[in-house]
């Protein structure tokens, strides 16, 4: 299970910039990776886990913004395709796997 997150938060005042700047590196220290300045993503090995990083997300929201979290399966993400400056790439990742 892959979590997508992706935010549009205020940045026009001090206070505004720095919520923001806090909501990433909260991110980042939940294991999120940045894909795009404001497009973070994560692997969860379950729902269950998913679930405890969305209500962790959740707490942690800025007063204002918009924020979206897409919860997809490996099978899907194997299947993202990615354009940038160099053309079109086909993503070839493994599948992800939670060994206990």
């Amino acid at each position: 299970m892959w979590l997508l997150l992706a935010f549009d938060l205020p940045v026009k005042t001090k206070a505004q910039r720095k919520a923001a700047a806090q909501f990433r590196f909260k991110l980042l220290d939940d294991g999120f990776e940045m894909t795009q300045y404001s497009v973070y993503l994560r692997y969860c090995g379950s729902k269950n886990v998913a679930a405890a990083h969305i209500k962790r997300i959740t707490r942690r929201l800025p007063n204002r913004g918009k924020v979206d979290i897409l919860q997809f399966t490996d099978a899907q993400y194997e299947n993202i395709v990615s354009f940038d400056n160099r053309g079109r790439k086909i993503r070839k990742t493994e599948p992800q796997y939670q060994l206990f």
